[in-house]
């Protein structure tokens, strides 16, 4: 999987009042609306991170991003948020709990909690022993 597939094609309507409201058909979970276009791109990219909350709490794949289409809004995941969602969706395909994570890494099951929070900063170094652990390599790209 990789971070080119988190930028997420959301769909721009109008509000009927002036505003906007931009929707997601891979996540339907994330909508939301602003008065602006500039404003609207931050809220939809919050939108998006708050649905991964969603996910996580029910155990599913946070879906990657289908191609957008002419007239989509490109809404990026930071790339934090990213490595965080290529690792919670490892351990759901994997069937790995976050205690299962911690034994695999020999670490307290409270620090598996914070590196798989999508809103708590975590080193990437971190992030790549807890893919290792998995069986798995974080691999960053540059283009």
């Amino acid at each position: 999987m990789k971070m080119a597939n988190y930028q997420y094609p959301a769909t721009i309507e109008s509000n009927g009042e002036g505003g906007f409201i931009a929707s997601f058909r891979d996540v339907p979970e994330a909508i939301t609306e602003a008065w602006d276009l500039e404003e609207l791109k931050n809220n939809a990219r919050d939108a998006l991170i708050t649905a991964i909350d969603f996910y996580i709490e029910d155990g599913r794949v946070f879906p990657p991003a289908s191609d957008l289409q002419t007239g989509d809004l490109a809404v990026d995941l930071p790339a934090s948020v990213v490595a965080k969602v290529m690792l919670l969706n490892t351990m759901v395909k994997s069937n790995v709990r976050p205690a299962d994570l911690a034994r695999k890494m020999n670490i307290k099951p409270q620090e598996v909690t914070r590196i798989t929070d999508i809103r708590h900063a975590t080193k990437i170094d971190t992030i790549q022993n807890a893919f290792r652990a998995l069986g798995k390599d974080l691999v960053l790209e540059l283009r």
